[in-house]
């Protein structure tokens, strides 16, 4: 049996490493490899629980906001901290924020060129593309001379041989499949998107000081509003957050959703394929910053075998992380789990050293360990999240979901599938940015109201704790459900565990064998070129495969891509 190796997988943040064993060109069995090592939980121990934040959100340089809040959530979980109102509503504008960003440069700049060819919009005619764009969306970018200048600045790349960020395409292969003018049109898109992306992290610049790792605080947020100061949150600058969130929307609606409905369009093939699991898991985003509440923006569920109507409500409890197939050991034994407040961060590294043939995928193969819930591997993620508001009746998101699929003559089975991951992403996108106007407003409101509170001190005090103490803090992240799990004890910490999206959706397999979301997703694939395997990385993209916030130091610098 052939074993093909793709390592690294590009466009992705991380490093990470798919093998695949083959029976002609189609994936019988395939195994997903984090080729760097988990160090952040060790950092963690021993530090003051109240600056954890500023530690874990360097754990990515994408998903840093995430990360900052649920550890934050984790202590005030653990502390007992209930934080002011306006400081929620300020997180949850800079939350949207990062999910309307992250996901349309997932779309555009991570995803797009897994569909969408530059050297074919070459052959494009822009009047033609002008038309096409006009028919899709009422977009003021769409005269014939704007889709003119995109093509000559693509034409004298090539032209010059610098393709840069387009060079080592596939561009050959024969499973792209737009015509050049829708090509062209997104190609634009894509362009245009790289300069919409640094005006709204303006956001985050607003109200923790900078982008990328803004500022953040145990108990709150470390802003002051006052309308009539030239240094905290005034009126000229909540205006300017009124402004990005307008742009947020107008290039979603306008320009995202249009897009990802015309690319849907000309690869309906792809609703059929890279499913996985079948299991889908949301821990839940807290309408608040705390799960203890009970209210939910985004409801903790759990969908069993595609059973939407069967839909469960989660227990923390039931999760567990093994090592089996993880360079790590546990004390009680590698095919034990553990719960992540008994997780235990411990490195056995008994690999080969880089660069090697291939992995020993009947022993440990990676540096990710293995959640489950109950004991069963999950998907987490967009797709998980829509599927999960779609089953409990979310009025907005049955609407777009429905929609959406009616438009394009498709089943709502249709969903489970690679292009359904991708699809969910651009529907959830929507969702965010709509929510957004509405906590602008109620911050708005409640500042005109007189209360311009954004932190509680009470309980900064270690003499206010208790002498132990242990927190969850749950994050719905962009690539899906993201926990922080801290264990206080003497006002320091005992013990830090992070289970992140990408641990859940692209682990190797657990002691029974079960394989990951990733792993199960690549079988059955038909590879049309072995040495250009793009339906692969269509698949693994659709995850938005984050390796960084999974594992966090890298080992070695293979690259390599070997057909045993």
């Amino acid at each position: 049996m052939k074993r093909l190796v793709i390592d690294p997988i590009t466009r992705i943040e991380g490093h990470l490493r798919i093998e695949l064993e083959l029976e002609g060109n189609r994936v019988k069995r395939a195994y997903s490899s984090g080729t760097m090592v988990r160090g952040i939980e060790i950092i963690l121990r021993g530090r003051d629980p109240r600056e954890a934040w500023a530690f874990a959100q360097r754990i990515c340089g994408v998903c840093t906001t995430v990360h900052a809040f649920a550890s934050i959530r984790a202590v005030e979980d653990a502390l007992g901290i209930r934080i002011p109102r306006n400081a929620s509503l300020i997180r949850k504008l800079m939350i949207g924020t990062l999910f309307v960003h992250d996901h349309v440069v997932h779309f555009y700049h991570l995803h797009s060129l897994d569909w969408v060819n530059p050297v074919h919009a070459l052959k494009a005619d822009p009047v033609k593309t002008s038309e096409l764009a006009r028919n899709v969306s009422n977009y003021e970018k769409s005269s014939p001379s704007y889709f003119k200048e995109i093509q000559e600045k693509i034409r004298q790349q090539v032209e010059r041989r610098q393709l840069g960020i387009f060079s080592k395409g596939y561009w050959d292969h024969p499973e792209y499949r737009l015509p050049p003018e829708a090509n062209l049109l997104l190609l634009a898109h894509y362009i245009e998107a790289l300069n919409w992306q640094t005006q709204i992290v303006q956001v985050h610049t607003i109200f923790g000081g900078k982008n990328p790792h803004p500022n953040f605080a145990v108990g709150g947020m470390p802003c002051s509003i006052d309308l009539q100061s030239d240094t905290a949150i005034n009126t000229e600058r909540l205006s300017r957050v009124k402004s990005l969130i307008d742009s947020m929307l107008d290039f979603v609606e306008k320009v995202y959703i249009p897009d990802l409905m015309l690319l849907a369009g000309f690869y309906k093939n792809w609703f059929e394929r890279g499913e996985g699991i079948g299991n889908f898991l949301v821990l839940g985003e807290p309408d608040g910053d705390s799960h203890r509440e009970g209210k939910f923006f985004i409801p903790p569920t759990f969908i069993r075998n595609r059973n939407l109507k069967a839909y469960e409500d989660v227990d923390y409890s039931k999760i567990e992380e093994y090592v089996a197939h993880s360079w790590y050991s546990y004390s009680v034994g590698d095919d034990k789990g553990l719960h992540p407040f008994e997780g235990e961060t411990l490195l056995n590294y008994t690999g080969p050293e880089p660069p090697y043939e291939h992995l020993n995928v009947e022993g440990k193969y990676s540096w990710l360990k293995s959640p489950r819930y109950e004991g069963l591997s999950a998907e987490v993620g967009p797709l998980a999240r829509v599927l999960a508001m779609y089953a409990r009746g979310v009025d907005m998101v049955r609407e777009s979901v429905s929609s959406s699929l009616s438009k394009l003559g498709l089943p709502l089975e249709a969903m489970f599938s690679t292009m359904g991951r991708t699809l969910a992403r651009g529907l959830e996108t929507q969702l965010y940015a709509r929510a957004m106007q509405g906590w602008y407003k109620e911050l708005l409101d409640r500042i005109k109201g007189g209360d311009t509170k954004t932190f509680d001190g009470s309980r900064w005090e270690p003499s206010t704790w208790e002498r132990e103490a242990k927190g969850l803090g749950l994050m719905e992240a962009p690539r899906g459900s993201l926990s922080h799990w801290v264990h206080i004890r003497e006002a320091k910490i005992h013990n830090y565990q992070c289970v992140v999206p990408t641990t859940w959706n692209g682990s190797p397999r657990d002691a029974k064998g079960q394989p990951s979301p990733y792993e199960a997703s690549l079988v059955g694939h038909e590879i049309a070129k072995l040495e250009e395997p793009l339906e692969i990385i269509r698949t693994i993209h659709s995850f938005d495969p984050c390796l960084a916030c999974a594992v966090h130091l890298y080992y070695g610098d293979s690259s390599a891509l070997v057909l045993i």
